[in-house]
């Protein structure tokens, strides 16, 4: 089974960066223009000052070509064009350029100060104008009446908005992989997609997550995400911390991985209930997800031994379980099956 259609190269050439803090400012509207007609032959030339022009906007759109917030890091101080001051003969002045900003899919943007949320960017292509620049003011043009029919003043631009800004960025997955450190979710994804996250026999291989798209049958296909590991006082900080529970919160599945191996001296079934136990303390809603209990490594013999001691603690809950092989691929075909049952109500007839 091979199958990627897409997936995130960005992820694994630059720093998986999914939180930042920037200054955002509109540009400044222009000042108008305070001007008379001087022409030969009329000597009582009427006011000609034009307008200034508007500010740039500050616009966030969502940019398929990103999947971190990496480029804003290292630019932090965003600021859209100033409108340009009107002048003589009536001539406007040209308005600022906007700003655009591109963010990947997923990205929450909240006031830095209150953590109100001001936009989630979840949607592909989107865009909006998050902060406007200032009005261009007017010149004595605009002024001129009959009983003032020399005014010698002008409106100043106005001052574009501008706000500090908390971006985080979620991913958005349809299945998120769960579990321990070391239970074999990066070698999961890696069979599935071309996603290829680093794998060894040692905890938190894993330092970033990685999105990995997973061919089905008939061409569908859904995205994937290995979450790395988390462990018991996770949404306290503890480990990698709680910054990465987050990128949870939007799959619509949890396959949850186990380790049954004894080299690693765990209790699986306690295992599951302590980070089932840290998804509900970081977000109540994220341990009422489905879940679908996946039991790795079956082409080890140890393994197998323990599944019918293991297997019916979670049948008793009406939750599946899934022994599979990410070496071999052994059972992998009826666990895709149950991903598009719970992802799309059915599962395709024929590989």
């Amino acid at each position: 089974m091979s199958g990627l259609l897409f997936f995130y190269p960005e992820l694994n050439r630059v720093s998986f960066i999914d939180e930042v803090k920037i200054y955002a400012k509109a540009g400044d509207g222009g000042a108008g223009c305070v001007s008379f007609r001087r022409e030969k032959f009329i000597p009582l030339g009427g006011p000609n000052g034009g307008d200034g022009g508007k500010g740039g906007d500050i616009i966030i759109e969502v940019s398929d070509q990103l999947s971190t917030l990496y480029d804003l890091r290292l630019h932090p101080h965003q600021k859209g064009g100033r409108g340009k001051n009107g002048m003589g003969k009536d001539r406007h002045g040209a308005a600022g350029n906007d700003l655009v900003i591109h963010v990947p899919k997923g990205t929450i943007i909240k006031n830095a100060e209150t953590e109100e949320i001001l936009a989630d960017m979840t949607e592909e292509n989107s865009r909006i104008v998050l902060l406007k620049g200032g009005r261009g003011g007017q010149g004595n043009a605009r002024f001129a009446t009959s009983t003032n029919k020399a005014p010698k003043f002008a409106q100043p631009g106005e001052a574009g908005e501008e706000q500090w800004l908390k971006l985080e960025l979620k991913l958005m997955a349809d299945v998120g992989l769960l579990g321990f450190p070391s239970v074999g979710k990066s070698s999961l994804i890696t069979k599935l997609s071309a996603a290829r996250p680093k794998i060894a026999d040692y905890p938190f291989t894993t330092l970033k997550p990685h999105l990995g798209v997973v061919e089905y049958k008939n061409y569908k296909n859904f995205v994937m995400a290995d979450i790395p590991g988390i462990i018991e006082g996770a949404h306290e900080g503890t480990g990698l911390g709680h910054r990465f529970l987050r990128h949870v919160e939007r799959t619509r599945i949890l396959l949850h991985l186990i380790d049954l191996c004894r080299i690693h001296d765990s209790d699986p079934i306690r295992d599951y209930e302590i980070l089932n136990k840290e998804l509900a303390l970081f977000n109540p809603e994220l341990a009422k997800k489905r879940q679908i209990v996946v039991i790795n490594k079956i082409d080890l013999p140890d393994v197998q031994a323990l599944i019918p001691e293991v297997a019916p603690y979670f049948e008793e809950q009406g939750i599946k379980v899934f022994p599979i092989s990410s070496i071999t691929g052994e059972g992998i075909p009826p666990l895709l099956d149950e991903i598009a049952l719970s992802l799309w109500g059915k599962a395709e007839e024929t590989w």
